[in-house]
């Protein structure tokens, strides 16, 4: 009797401790330059990340050669001349949703958060702050955020030549459906 007590209480603590963080592997990432010569867009449907329902911690993490654009000869630019992909391959995000104590994970609904931490991109570290909405339905998180990113605070220089082509600043959108439990 023991032992089926023992097992049932261990059995509940960790569904109890796999309930606190939730994660995907095929969280979505787009980015979009607008300029006076041209937008240009790219998307990544295989970015990972981790929410901790309980602290609030949240990470992210993606391999850049992910981003995929409409045309192939902008992948290759973006990936050898600009982002550097073979010499930086990951950019990453790690930190906190500040008020996440204000979100019942248990009840439907759309919770406006605040984001803080540090985002990597192209080797270089900053302090992030950015609103985001936290999605609850059905038992299942959704995370969604649009900031921006100025070009030159993570040392991705462009070519003059090419400079009217693409923003200094670039929209980044974040769409994580959280579907797997740990």
């Amino acid at each position: 009797m023991k032992y089926f007590l023992s097992l049932l209480l261990a059995m509940t603590m960790a569904g109890f401790v796999s309930a606190q963080k939730v994660y995907t592997k095929n969280g979505t990432i787009t980015f979009f330059s607008k300029s006076p010569m041209e937008n240009i867009s790219a998307i990544n449907k295989q970015v990972m990340s981790v929410l901790n329902t309980e602290s609030g911690e949240l990470q992210f993490s993606l391999l850049v050669k992910g981003f995929h654009f409409e045309k192939a000869l902008m992948e290759e630019h973006f990936n050898e001349n600009y982002m550097e992909s073979d010499k930086f391959p990951k950019s990453t995000f790690k930190g906190m949703v500040s008020n996440v104590s204000s979100v019942d994970f248990k009840k439907d609904g759309e919770y406006a958060v605040s984001v803080s931490g540090d985002l990597t991109i192209h080797g270089v570290t900053h302090k992030v702050s950015v609103p985001g909405t936290l999605r609850v339905k059905n038992g299942t998180v959704t995370a969604v955020s649009t900031f921006k990113v100025k070009l030159a605070d993570y040392n991705i220089a462009v070519p003059k030549v090419v400079k009217d082509n693409i923003a200094e600043q670039i929209e980044i959108s974040v769409s994580c459906l959280f579907d797997q439990k740990m």
